[in-house]
């Protein structure tokens, strides 16, 4: 049966992902002096302002005005008239409130996996299939990669009119579950006042769409390259941008349930961001293992509680086993506690800024990313 599917992406220049990529460098920065830190940092830009605020716990010297414009810059706001890097920053942040502290700051327990409980509340979900070698959903990971060519090309010199604004958006025609054809591609670029409409039409096609692999193409394969026309004004100056409001392009791009927290500019004791990117990596595991398919697995937690209080595991009809099984598996290979998912997936290490555009899922090199529980799981085919 045919059906169609779509995701989108957007640069590091979209004013939500430039206050993703500040509050997520803060985060790093704090992290490289001191591990234990507890972060949850967000920002807010808006025109010619700035503000960064939340709650930080921490010894280390932080100049987060200094931060900000060095990623502000680093992305490429410096062009003209109009250049954030110049804007005016308000920082407003203050230490993590006592009433959450208390459930996440270490206890005396017989076992130290105990010894702190869930930062919050919720639920968080992970995801995994064989569309792509990186084992996601087709729709997304085209729709990052255009992304990041778009950012490529604009920072190489090759399109050096582009500005660091842009979205990117792909459907895809699937029969069943299989991914046949890309149906649609849709790019839209900032650039700048002196690019004609029909060179920056020709040179995204050839430069920017060229990447996608030819075999998914067709002759009714339909292409929107700034639909609206011109695209001069963007970033914080065409639009507000806030921390955390990207989370389905963050994660698997609408093809499985989100629970609503975001991730960045939280440290790894927030179970909104360690959690999901353990579910992410008890799913990719047991897809590359062969127990199935597709996999969406929901942790739940309470705040205070190290033990999740529910798992929930659903295969598609894919499982080799029953989705109750495999639940089973799950709760008997890995261990979701806090402590113990920060431990495995190595959070304490400032890994996050890398994070905060095209994704925090499917990239190589990434801890939630590896398959080392693939020969673990196996047994159990």
């Amino acid at each position: 049966m045919k059906k169609f599917f779509t995701s989108e992406s957007v640069t590091e220049g979209h004013p939500d992902k430039l206050c993703d990529n500040i509050s997520d460098a803060i985060v790093d920065e704090i992290l490289k002096q001191d591990p234990e830190a507890r972060c949850a940092v967000e920002c807010c830009a808006a025109y010619d302002r700035l503000l960064i605020m939340g709650e930080v716990t921490t010894f280390a010297e932080v100049d987060y005005e200094k931060i900000a414009r060095n990623t502000i810059q680093n992305i490429g706001y410096k062009h003209g008239s109009f250049a954030f890097d110049k804007c005016k920053i308000d920082v407003a942040v203050h230490r993590q409130s006592p009433d959450i502290a208390m459930g996440v700051d270490r206890t005396q327990s017989a076992d130290v996996r105990d010894s702190f409980g869930a930062g919050d509340q919720g639920m968080m979900f992970g995801y995994a299939c064989r569309e792509t070698e990186e084992l996601m959903p087709l729709p997304v990971a085209l729709a990052h990669r255009l992304a990041f060519r778009l950012a490529e090309v604009r920072k190489s010199g090759l399109l050096d009119y582009l500005r660091p604004d842009g979205k990117t958006q792909v459907t895809v025609e699937y029969d069943g579950k299989i991914p046949k054809r890309i149906d649609a591609i849709v790019v839209s670029a900032q650039h700048n006042s002196k690019v004609t409409q029909e060179k920056l039409k020709q040179d995204i096609l050839k430069y920017v769409i060229g990447i996608v692999p030819k075999e998914l193409l067709d002759e009714n394969t339909k292409y929107f390259i700034n639909p609206t026309g011109r695209f001069e004004i963007g970033g914080p100056e065409g639009d507000s941008g806030l921390t955390g409001r990207k989370i389905i392009v963050d994660t698997y791009g609408g093809r499985c349930a989100h629970g609503g927290g975001a991730f960045s500019g939280k440290d790894c004791t927030k179970v909104d961001r360690s959690a999901a990117y353990m579910a992410r990596f008890i799913c990719k595991n047991l897809v590359a293992a062969g127990l199935c398919d597709e996999v969406e697995l929901q942790v739940a937690y309470a705040i205070g509680i190290a033990k999740p209080i529910s798992v929930f595991v659903d295969t598609f009809g894919t499982g080799k086993l029953d989705d109750g099984e495999i639940a089973d598996i799950v709760l008997k290979e890995f261990d979701l506690r806090p402590y113990s998912i920060i431990q495995t997936l190595e959070l304490r290490k400032p890994v996050f800024l890398q994070t905060a555009a095209y994704g925090h899922f499917g990239k190589v090199g990434l801890p939630w990313e590896r398959l080392t529980k693939v020969e673990d799981l196996k047994k159990y085919l």
